[in-house]
């Protein structure tokens, strides 16, 4: 289950900015509404609640619409709110977009919805202990059970706080204890990394090359609304990127960024193949083919590497 928002400031591709900037929810709730480029005010749509509906409402919405037009962004209209008020609740969000260039006298903000946050990740206990001994794991990375299939706002820093106070009751139990202090190695039993018959090549522009082909990968197939076609294109695609990640990792020395591609692979196919399994619409899995809840999925879905796969 992946949180889209759905309003983050819209950069030409060209641009090729690092991050995404977020536009606050806060901004709608002071009262600004999502427009289409043409004017019209397309949320009330969808839901009652106009562009006060919930995040996942109004992500799928704004994704919808897009198809439907082409276009590339709808906009947030702030007029609603008046220039100055919003420069004075918002002055971050003011300050970056009047850097972007953004003339705010006319009132329109580009925004598009962005991948936002993971609900799941790596299966914790509540200490957050995992099935590996002495690992842990705690905030976004990890699935402790309190999200579900959707996240409520802010959610997400609580569950941190509490699961790493948490992990250090729990460690601080076990490193005060004899036992603990007799296991530890000394530095002179861990080796060197051997990296022998690999290479430094010079094509370091597949890194870059692969982390866009998969970034796009996702969003276009396994985005905000999906679909077992779509699903099973992407799954097609992610495996022959595997096997191609895989040979250059296995050929050169490490680094940073082959180590994070190779760790996007990975997560990118278990989420496709997690979405697959999961014929039904629940939270933030919306299924154009299967788009009721069932009971039969109202469970988690949980990955295990066997000795086979």
């Amino acid at each position: 289950f992946v949180q889209f928002h759905p309003t983050t400031l819209y950069e030409h591709p060209d641009i090729n900015s690092p991050y995404v900037f977020l536009i606050s929810e806060a901004v709608r709730g002071a009262g600004a509404v999502l427009k289409r480029i043409d004017g019209y005010e397309f949320m009330k749509d969808y839901d009652k609640r106009g562009s006060l509906a919930p995040r996942d409402i109004v992500a799928r919405s704004i994704d919808n619409e897009m198809k439907k037009t082409g276009d590339h962004f709808v906009y947030l209209d702030i007029n609603p709110i008046g220039i100055n008020k919003f420069k004075e609740e918002f002055p971050n969000i003011y300050e970056t977009c009047i850097s972007k260039g953004i003339d705010l006298k006319k009132g329109f903000i580009p925004v598009v919805p962005a991948a936002h946050y993971s609900c799941g990740g790596i299966k914790t206990d509540l200490n957050g202990k995992t099935n590996l001994k002495n690992l842990y794991a705690c905030g976004e990375v990890a699935s402790t059970g309190v999200h579900g299939a959707n996240r409520l706002a802010s959610n997400s820093l609580l569950e941190a706080m509490v699961f790493a106070d948490a992990i250090y009751n729990d460690l601080k139990k076990k490193i005060d204890t004899k036992k603990f202090l007799n296991q530890n190695i000394p530095l002179s039993h861990i080796y060197d990394w051997n990296d022998d018959g690999t290479e430094n090549p010079e094509e370091w522009i597949l890194i870059s090359y692969d982390k866009f082909e998969i970034k796009k990968l996702m969003s276009d197939f396994v985005g905000i609304v999906r679909n077992m076609y779509r699903l099973r294109r992407a799954m097609r695609r992610i495996v022959m990127m595997q096997e191609e990640i895989n040979e250059f990792y296995l050929k050169t020395k490490l680094n940073v960024e082959l180590l994070e591609l190779r760790n996007l692979v990975t997560v990118a196919y278990l989420i496709i193949a997690s979405a697959m399994k999961r014929k039904e619409s629940r939270g933030l899995h919306y299924m154009t083919d299967y788009p009721r809840t069932s009971k039969l999925y109202h469970k988690n879905t949980i990955i295990k590497k066997t000795k086979h796969k």
